[in-house]
């Protein structure tokens, strides 16, 4: 291994973006780097006040500059401005996004950062596209749906890929006309405000952006609670978004979009392509090693193959080799910060002495940083903490079945219904059982997202409310109106 980069040279932001300024704090929360325990930078921690500051210079921006009102080419212009920067920027961002995260900084660069720019070129191009509609009516009447922006978003955003997902929330919500007032994970938030501060430099009015450093229980309450937020918008877990659900609903309503946990199940038939079916469960739960809210955890195997394909898949578990985020090759990603690892090695050991077989791994690896073992655990039923609990890791469980009832039957989560993968060569049963699996999105012969970002996500029962992504994340950053005239 070499370096990459190197970590002690990057010069990190660790202030609040502001109304287009970068506003100091006293340092409050320390940062560390998974991949070898590093301290990083503090940054400071918003409280309700400094949140009220941040919600009124996005009212105002949007007042000052008439952003909602621009033509939309000229929104489309200064968003793809702003893409053009990060793309310029690429090195250094993916740099930034690597030393404080789990994501390796070559797959940052072509990944993250990519994505990032990708999504908001995509989601500008929605602004002359998607407007009101003209409905029948009597001929002595005009009826009509106006949609316009809500106002100010407020978004919390995950740590596990920091820059991508900032994008899921900054390029519907912009588009649409809206400002947003944005709370990157206190983990890992040094991306979000460097890209931020580069909105300002292509021309997206200051104001529109405003980006507040601190944690959930203090910044985040005030934030989705603030009477000038106008929607909320979060990605993480699902006890975090329920928590945020309980918040708004205290201090009124307001629309909120929610993507939120999964314990998503891979159903594997036998007449699947079993290579296919490798390389799909290998990269349904080992990227980020395994911490991707789609993370397909639960192997669900037709019993006539179930010894072979768990045989072959440990063999595979067992091949990642563990690396810094700053070295070169890209190795096997750290775990977020040493209490995840410590709660996902619990959570395994608590499956264990619930009758659980560790069929590989479990362990942490034996190196610097908060590296985990891919880990594969057999011998669990419905009551398992490796089945009920969403162990945000490098850890999957095998469960085997005869028949296509049984498979929904296990497949079925009394919790969440975020995503599904189903591998058969029968098509009747694909198309039959896509139907079944209880999931927001169903992958059929692969696993995992493209950077098609036409697909929206989102999951059913406690996995979320609306859609990320895709014209539906558009669209729900947007109000409707009916106006019905006699002419």
């Amino acid at each position: 291994m070499t370096l990459a980069f190197d970590p002690a040279a990057l010069s990190l932001p660790t202030a609040h973006f502001i109304g287009g300024e970068f506003v100091t704090g006293e340092a409050a929360l320390d940062l560390a780097a998974p991949s070898d325990g590093r301290a990083l930078p503090p940054i400071p921690k918003a409280d309700a006040d400094l949140v009220d500051r941040a919600v009124l210079a996005a009212r105002d921006a949007l007042k000052s500059s008439g952003w909602a009102g621009w033509q939309p080419r000229a929104r489309i212009r200064a968003m793809h401005a702003w893409a053009d920067l990060i793309e310029a920027e690429a090195e250094t961002i993916a740099r930034i996004e690597a030393v404080a995260s789990s994501r390796p900084v070559a797959q940052a660069l072509a990944g993250d950062v990519a994505s990032t720019a990708e999504q908001i070129r995509f989601f500008a191009e929605f602004a002359d596209k998607e407007a009101g509609t003209l409905v029948p009516t009597a001929d002595t009447q005009m009826g009509f749906i106006s949609a316009q922006p809500y106002g100010v978003v407020g978004a919390i955003t995950p740590w596990n890929f920091p820059l991508s997902m900032a994008a899921w929330k900054l390029g519907p919500a912009l588009a649409a006309g809206n400002a947003v007032v944005l709370k990157p994970s206190e983990m890992t938030p040094y991306s979000t405000l460097y890209v931020a501060a580069l909105s300002v430099k292509a021309g997206i009015p200051a104001g529109l952006v405003n980006i507040v450093l601190g944690d959930g229980p203090v910044t985040g309450a005030a934030l989705v609670a603030h009477p000038g937020i106008d929607k909320v918008s979060f990605t993480g877990s699902t006890r975090a978004g329920s928590q945020i659900m309980e918040n708004i609903a205290r201090r009124g309503i307001k629309p909120m979009t929610l993507e939120l946990g999964g314990k998503s199940p891979q159903v594997v038939f036998a007449d699947a392509d079993m290579e296919v079916v490798l390389d799909c469960l290998e990269k349904g739960i080992l990227p980020n090693a395994g911490q991707f809210c789609v993370a397909g955890s639960r192997i669900l195997v037709q019993r006539e193959i179930a010894d072979e394909l768990a045989a072959k898949l440990a063999e595979r578990f067992a091949r990642p080799a563990p690396a810094a985020t700053w070295e070169d090759p890209a190795g096997f990603s750290p775990i977020i910060s040493e209490k995840q690892l410590s709660r996902i090695d619990g959570i395994v050991g608590a499956a264990v002495s619930k009758g659980a077989e560790i069929l590989c791994g479990g362990a942490r690896f034996d190196r610097a940083g908060s590296f985990y073992r891919p880990t594969l655990i057999g011998g669990v039923d419905a009551a398992s903490p490796a089945i009920t609990e969403e162990i945000f890791g490098p850890v999957a469980t095998l469960q085997a079945f005869d028949t296509e009832e049984e498979a929904m039957a296990l497949a079925s989560h009394p919790t969440y219904g975020l995503c599904a993968g189903l591998y058969t060569r029968d098509l009747s049963r694909a198309m039959r059982l896509t139907r079944q699996l209880e999931a927001g999105t169903v992958w059929v012969n692969r696993y995992g997202r493209t950077r098609d970002h036409i697909l929206p996500t989102g999951g059913w029962k406690a996995s979320g409310l609306g859609k990320d992504l895709g014209r539906e994340a558009y669209l729900s950053s947007l109000k409707t109106k009916t106006v019905l005239i006699d002419l």
